[in-house]
């Protein structure tokens, strides 16, 4: 019987949530990732998730489909809206930018929830990013703590008084610091995906926010 913690982790496939499986495996955890196909124009994130939970050898990966295309209001689920190309950092720190998909994480995370609750696992994982980020507002640390009260109100392993925890670890890093992090610990980051945008080839358009903050992090380690 393995008696290793169980955690849930939820995997897109690009470098930030890569980091923090690599994170939950050096911390001994027994790994579930969680990755979505939510109609997103980046699906090829999904081709590196698998590579990506393969090369961690995690316990289970699943990946579970969400229409929310149907929905739209965002340039990553709605293809008649452009993604916004050769962004400069101010220009980013602006405005909430149009690639954010409505309450994404809230419904990630519920469903990690779910499944966590399930297995039996007190323990989520997921890769937001206070501080080189593209103004989402769920990736600030006030919808985390919001989202960890409501988990162990909401739970019957809450009401049992079981604790679920909701692990953050990149939370406060800046994505120099997460690559840096991710290499101590083996990530293999050719394996990642990270572009919003690719060519009909799965290839990175090396012009949207993600690609561009991607880019950033390498060349400030060199």
């Amino acid at each position: 019987m393995n008696s290793k913690k169980k955690a849930v982790v939820l995997l897109s496939g690009g470098l930030d949530s890569t980091t923090i499986l690599a994170i939950a495996k050096n911390k001994n955890f027994q790994t579930y990732c969680l990755s979505f196909n939510y109609g997103q124009r980046h699906v090829v994130e999904l081709n590196a998730a698998k590579k990506i939970a393969k090369f961690f050898n995690v316990t289970k990966h699943l990946i579970l489909n969400i229409n929310m295309n149907e929905i739209g209001g965002s340039a990553l689920t709605d293809s008649y809206i452009s993604v916004p190309k050769n962004r400069t950092f101010k220009d980013m720190e602006k405005d909430i930018p149009i690639t954010y998909v409505p309450s994404r994480n809230l419904i990630f995370l519920s469903f990690a929830l779910s499944w966590a609750e399930a297995i039996g696992a007190f323990d989520i994982f997921i890769g937001v990013n206070s501080i080189d980020y593209s103004g989402y507002p769920d990736c600030r640390p006030e919808f985390i703590n919001a989202f960890q009260q409501m988990a162990n109100i909401t739970t019957k392993a809450g009401i049992e008084g079981k604790i679920i925890k909701i692990n953050t670890p990149l939370i406060n890093l800046t994505k120099t610091d997460i690559i840096k992090t991710g290499l101590k610990l083996g990530v293999d980051y050719n394996l990642t995906f990270s572009c919003y945008d690719p060519d009909i080839n799965g290839n990175p358009c090396n012009k949207c926010d993600s690609c561009i903050l991607r880019k950033k992090g390498f060349e400030s380690i060199k």
